[in-house]
């Protein structure tokens, strides 16, 4: 055999025995470094791209803000459309609602600027002083015709007060932007000016962004009439360093930035500079980008600085640059070991034999100390060993720790016992890839036999067995689309806390989770959306516990969270107030954006109880009560909840039975017509003929048939017997009436309403032009894009839609814009402080003149007293109901006054 004398390195290196190894150095160098100078252009384009993203983002921050801007002083002249005659107090009120300090940064004030007639000026500022104004006086005094004094301006800061008076039209910069807007009806930016309230000239530069108002508060068509029927201006004065250092320090910190007015660049028209810039003016990236708003120009400059420069650097070309020769080096010494490994295998002495070469099992031969000599080729296929480097290989340190001593105590056993097969048993060997497998082997002592001479260890494969036992155990005890435990596997978690619980009296608890609304995402968007929404769920309850807790799916959307260990409820508090947190936010869904909450019960054990079925029913009706009491909340079990429950479920089986029984029936409440002074249409309100509490009112049980989905049933009942009434109208002569059906969210967003709608319009044969649906404000919050299908689907079929419940929630005016409404309904809340408060009676009108603009019909409900019917009057309201009219009446007593109404009108 060779020894490393006969073989010394002088002649390894040689071309002709490492020819291999020395391609591979010279390859891995060229890889090397091509790899670093691709690194080093990467990290170039990359900071690149960080430039151009943060620049572009810049830009459009601005745009947005200035927009913004620009609906503030819309919404200011709209104030101006709606009351005519805006007072000093009212613009203070108005701007202080607005927030400005804290909403729109920048602007340091918004105002009004008033056209004067040179022939009004003396009346103008003596009235001006008369409000509180002493020192007011107009400035710069021109040749007129028509001045623009500032008369307004809010915030009233010691600073702003010193612009009152102040005529912008004289000055030309001003003159430009404003007569510019007066003309094109739309507002203007005026180009780069030092605000008159400021005390000296400072760096910092302004501008001002007017918005013109017209008489009548509508812009005329032609440009004369403009000119002619303009009462002023609304305007804003912008400070550029407080507009846009927040925007640049958030979006940008580390770019230089500038803005110039007009797209010149000159220190004259310079509007805003960040002053990041090095001495030498270097950077590695420049870009100009065009704002463009109100008429003007402003080009937008950005530029990198050394502070972006360094925080853009990237330690990885020279970590690639080192780790490549590093690598080169050791891939150059590992061919050369294996060359020499090669060499000598071939110069040495015959090698043992496998005594079996079966790839179905694995044969190893160890020697007399234990030892690894010779492994099977199958070890390699199945363990993923070289079997010629087995005699190196620690097998300790191969076998699992715990199966090791009884390995070793069998090879003991069997090398007193040559020649007898041992009897089998399982260890747990990790494999190549570092997986640990299952595998069966006997013991065969074969120390006497020639060309063996050692112990022989056979073994069989049992990883997919086991792997199979794996999965019948995780389909018996887990959810299979969660992967968290199922009932069978957390009842026995919870009998085990129980039982602990018990013994040590150490406190856990047991929480109920529902998701609020799931049914409606299932039905809307798939199942497979709903499975995608409770995978996701269940990754953020397992987020929100500790390890040793426990989180399990029932079913459906209900999940247990059992906390096995809890210092007192308030511990137990916390961990549900996080679960809240985690979970209410929104999440897409099949391109569908939806609201995500869930309401939790919680059952303290041992407490509340020892049983755990009794523990399951508790904490499932504190989830209930949670529901009850506005969703998206948890509730902690009290016994008065078992009483709760069970009235609860009474009152439910007699809704129920109630229903069966057809004991609802409709009362109806006119809807008067003010310019007619007639009764055009009808309201139906749902009543229950209770056996024992007589006639009840729809609020005491439709909460109850919407939380039971009861209300399907009762809103098609509703729906039909108000078409039947319909027809039984017109057969009493009464043609032109039209019909009002109240229905919920949980109606209109059930997958089958739209269907049934159409089976009773052709199953009744009613017109669909006589058929009112009102719809809470409530739906505004639903999922956007099914809502416009639905409405659209309703509207084309001819029926009437009316938004109900108006001016409370979230009544988003993109979405009266977008949705296919007919009516609006003023909220009854708004009319029943009609006249005594201001701030309702302007909600009314507002209401009133936004309705109108919008082409709409405004429905006032609720009006009681003959105050409020002269104030809708006079604010153009429509339509009106009310108990000042009539309180709603049954079919009979509806035929009466209908009769009566056509012979006296209902207003005199």
């Amino acid at each position: 055999m060779m020894n490393n004398r006969e073989f010394p390195l002088r002649t390894l290196l040689r071309p002709r025995y490492s020819w291999v190894a020395w391609f591979l150095l010279v390859a891995s160098l060229a890889v090397t470094f091509l790899l670093w100078e691709v690194s080093i252009r990467l990290v170039d384009d990359r900071t690149q791209a960080r430039f151009k993203t943060q620049s572009l983002q810049l830009k459009t921050a601005i745009d947005e803000r200035l927009l913004n801007y620009e609906q503030v002083l819309a919404g200011s002249a709209g104030l101006f459309a709606v009351a005519g005659e805006v007072s000093r107090d009212e613009w203070h009120e108005y701007i202080e609602k607005v927030d400005i300090n804290r909403y729109y940064p920048g602007i340091q004030g918004i105002g009004y600027a008033q056209r004067v007639d040179v022939r009004q000026m003396a009346e103008h500022i003596a009235s001006t002083r008369r409000n509180g104004i002493y020192n007011y006086l107009v400035r710069p005094l021109s040749s007129g015709p028509d001045y623009y004094p500032m008369v307004y301006l809010e915030p009233g800061s010691e600073r702003n007060q010193k612009a009152l008076g102040y005529d912008p039209f004289s000055d030309p910069v001003h003159q430009v932007a404003m007569e510019a807007a007066r003309d094109s009806a739309r507002p203007k930016v005026t180009g780069k000016v030092v605000l008159v309230q400021e005390e000296v000239a400072e760096d910092q530069a302004s501008f001002l962004m007017y918005y013109p108002v017209y008489q009548g508060g509508v812009a005329p068509d032609s440009r004369f009439e403009r000119q002619m029927m303009l009462s002023g201006f609304v305007f804003s004065a912008f400070r550029m360093n407080t507009l846009l250092d927040g925007i640049v320090g958030l979006i940008s910190p580390f770019l230089d930035v500038k803005i110039y007015d007009n797209g010149v660049v000159s220190r004259e028209t310079l509007m805003y500079g960040s002053n990041l810039g090095s001495l030498g003016n270097d950077f590695s990236f420049e870009m100009s980008q065009t704002i463009s708003h109100g008429g003007r120009d402003w080009l937008l400059q950005t530029r990198s600085t050394p502070a972006f420069d360094y925080l853009a650097a990237d330690p990885r070309p020279p970590i690639v640059l080192s780790a490549g020769l590093l690598i080169s080096l050791l891939l150059f010494g590992f061919a050369l070991t294996l060359t020499r490994s090669r060499i000598m295998a071939q110069n040495s002495a015959g090698r043992y034999r496998a005594i079996t070469e079966g790839a179905a099992n694995v044969t190893l031969v160890l020697k007399k100390n234990g030892e690894p000599e010779y492994a099977s080729p199958s070890s390699r296929d199945i363990l993923g060993f070289d079997p010629d480097q087995v005699s190196s290989m620690d097998l300790k340190s191969k076998v699992h720790e715990d199966d090791w001593p009884k390995l070793k105590a069998r090879f003991e056993k069997a090398r007193r016992m040559p020649g007898k097969q041992m009897s089998s048993l399982q260890v747990r060997v990790v494999d190549g890839e570092g997986q640990w497998r299952h595998l069966e082997g006997t013991f065969t002592s074969m120390l006497r036999v020639p060309g063996v001479r050692g112990v022989v260890l056979s073994l069989r494969d049992l990883t997919q067995l086991k792997t199979a036992q794996s999965e019948l155990h995780q389909l018996a005890f887990y959810d299979p689309l969660t992967g968290l435990a199922n009932r069978q596997l957390f009842r026995d978690r919870l009998d085990h806390v129980v039982q602990r619980s018990k013994r040590n009296q150490e406190p856990a608890a047991l929480m109920f989770l529902d998701l609020d609304g799931f049914k409606r995402i299932n039905d809307t968007l798939g199942h497979d959306a709903g499975d995608d929404l409770l995978k996701q769920v269940a990754q953020w309850l397992l987020g929100c516990v500790r390890e040793d807790d426990s989180v399990a799916r029932l079913g459906g959307d209900e999940f247990v969270v059992l906390l096995s260990r809890i210092s007192s409820p308030d511990a137990a508090g916390k961990v549900a107030d996080t679960i809240l947190r985690r979970l209410c936010q929104r999440i897409r869904l099949n391109d569908h954006e939806v609201g995500v909450t869930v309401s939790i019960g919680i059952t303290m054990i041992p407490h509340d109880s020892e049983d755990p079925i009794t523990l399951m029913k508790y904490a499932d009706l504190a989830m209930y009560r949670a529901k009850d009491i506005g969703r998206n909340a948890y509730q902690f079990f009290t016994p008065a909840m078992n009483a709760q429950a069970a009235r609860r479920l009474l009152q439910q089986e007699e809704l129920a039975r109630a229903l069966d029984e057809d004991r609802f029936v409709l009362h109806y409440q006119p809807k008067v017509e003010l310019d007619s002074q007639r009764v055009i249409g009808v309201e139906a309100f749902l009543r229950w003929h209770h056996p024992e509490k007589g006639l009840v009112n729809a609020q005491q049980f439709i909460g109850l048939a919407e939380e039971t989905g009861l209300i399907i049933r009762l809103g098609e009942l509703a729906l039909r017997q108000a078409c039947i009434q319909v027809q039984a109208l017109e057969r009493a002569g009464f043609e032109s009436l039209r019909m009002a059906v109240n229905l919920s969210v949980r109606q209109l967003m059930d997958s089958g309403f739209l269907d049934m709608v159409r089976q009773v319009i052709v199953e009744t044969g009613v017109s669909p032009d006589r058929l009112e649906l009102e719809m809470p404000a409530q739906l505004l919050n639903e999922d956007s894009r099914y809502i416009h299908d639905l409405l659209t689907s309703l509207h084309d079929l001819g029926v009437c839609l009316i938004l109900d419940d108006f001016g409370t929630g979230a009544c988003s005016l993109v979405s009266l814009q977008q949705l296919p409404l007919d009516v609006i309904k003023i909220d009854h809340r708004f009319i029943r402080d009609i006249p005594y408060n201001v701030s309702a009676t302007d909600v009314a009108s507002a209401v009133i003149a936004l309705a109108r603009k919008l082409h709409l019909t405004v429905v006032a409900e609720g009006v009681e007293t003959p105050q409020q019917l002269e104030f809708l009057q006079g604010a153009g309201c429509a339509q009106c109901q009310g108990n000042l009219f009539s309180y709603p009446l049954d079919e009979d007593a509806l035929i009466g006054f209908l009769i009566r109404q056509y012979e006296s009108p209902l207003i005199s």
